[in-house]
C-alpha cells in the first residue's frame, strides 16, 4: 500500500505551528507576514491558555503566489518573528504524504480500519510496513500489499529487536508510528526516536480496571460507559498528551461480548480521529497536555 517516495516539489498549501508566552500583536504579526509576502490564508486557529499565559496557533496558508521561496520561508519566518516573539514554531507543507508504520500484535480490528481509510481514498497515507510480535496478522498484511515483519519479544532480546524496528523504520523513512493494539512496552530510547510521533490506542478502563480482561471485571462492576483514549506515546508508559477519547453507555441487559465489541469499535473511531488530527498538523503538543484545532 506504498505509493512510493512523493516528489512533488511545490506543496500547494504552508501549515504553521506556533506556540510562545501571550502577548498583544501576535495574531496581527503572523498575518501581516502572509500578507506582505502576497500569501492566501486557509486557516487561522488561535488559543491562549490563561493560566500559563502561553499562546497557541495553527495558520495555513496557499502557495501559488507566495513570494518567498519554500526552503526559504522558515528561515524568513523564524528571523523576522519567531526570534522576536520567542516562538516554538513548526512548518509543514500539505504537499508531502505521510509515511506510517503499524505496530500490531493479535487484535486485528484497528489494522483492517487503517488499512481500509487508506485503501479507499480517505487517508492519503503511505503504509509501507507493519511490524508485529506475532506472526497473527500477516494474512490481512498481505491481503492490503504491505510488507509484515514479526519480530518476537523477550526480556533478553528486546533491545536488540527494537534496534532492528527502528532500521527499517529509518530506511522506509516514516514519519510516524501508531501502536494498533501492539501489547509491548516500548523502551525510552524507542520512543526518543519519535517525539510526539508515536500514536496508541486503550480503553479506558484504566486504572481501575487493569489486567488482561478489563471488559470482564468491568463486567463483574455493572459500568454504565465504556471509552477509549488515543494519546502520544512518552516513556511514562499510557500517561502521554492525550489527543482523542470518547464513550458510549452501557448497560446491565450488555453481555461481556457486548462490551468488548462496543470497546472495539470505539476504539477504530477514536484512534482515527486521532491519527486524522495528527496528519492534518492540528495538533499542538505542550507541557504533556495537547491543543487539538477543529
Amino acid at each position: 500500500m506504498t505509493k512510493g517516495k512523493d516528489v512533488r516539489t511545490m506543496p500547494m498549501s504552508a501549515i504553521l505551528l506556533i506556540h510562545c508566552p501571550d502577548r498583544k500583536g501576535l495574531i496581527l504579526a503572523v498575518t501581516e507576514f502572509i500578507k506582505k509576502n502576497n500569501g492566501n490564508i486557509l486557516y487561522l486557529g488561535q488559543h491562549v491558555d490563561a493560566q500559563k499565559a502561553r499562546f497557541f496557533m495553527r495558520v495555513e496558508w496557499e502557495l501559488q503566489d507566495f513570494i518567498i521561496p519554500t526552503e526559504k520561508i522558515g528561515e524568513y519566518f523564524d528571523v523576522l518573528l519567531a526570534r522576536k516573539f520567542n516562538m516554538q514554531w513548526k512548518l509543514y507543507f500539505s504537499g508531502r504524504v505521510p509515511r506510517m508504520a503499524i505496530f500490531v500484535s493479535k487484535l486485528p480490528h484497528c489494522l483492517y480500519d487503517m488499512l481500509s481509510r487508506c485503501q479507499s481514498g480517505e487517508w492519503d497515507i503511505e503504509v509501507p510496513v507493519i511490524i508485529s510480535n506475532h506472526p497473527n496478522l500477516e494474512k490481512p498484511a498481505k491481503q492490503f500489499g504491505v510488507d509484515f515483519h514479526c519480530f518476537s519479544m523477550t526480556g533478553s532480546n528486546k533491545q536488540e529487536q527494537e534496534k532492528n524496528q527502528l532500521e527499517i523504520l529509518n530506511k522506509l523513512e516514516i514519519d510516524f508510528v501508531v501502536l494498533a493494539r501492539y501489547m509491548q512496552i516500548l523502551s525510552e530510547d524507542f520512543v526518543a526516536h519519535y517525539p510526539n510521533r508515536i500514536i496508541n490506542i486503550h480503553h479506558s478502563f484504566l486504572p481501575a480496571f487493569p489486567g488482561a480482561k478489563p471488559y470482564h471485571s468491568a463486567y463483574e462492576r455493572g459500568v454504565k460507559i465504556i471509552g477509549a483514549t488515543s494519546h502520544y506515546v512518552t516513556a511514562d508508559l499510557d500517561a502521554g498528551p492525550i489527543i482523542e477519547q470518547d464513550v458510549v453507555r452501557v448497560s446491565h441487559a450488555d453481555s461481556i461480548k457486548d462490551l468488548v465489541r462496543k470497546g472495539r469499535d470505539l476504539e477504530r473511531v477514536v484512534l482515527s480521529r486521532a491519527i486524522w488530527a495528527h496528519v492534518q498538523r492540528k495538533i499542538l503538543v505542550y507541557d504533556n497536555r495537547t491543543v487539538v484545532f477543529n
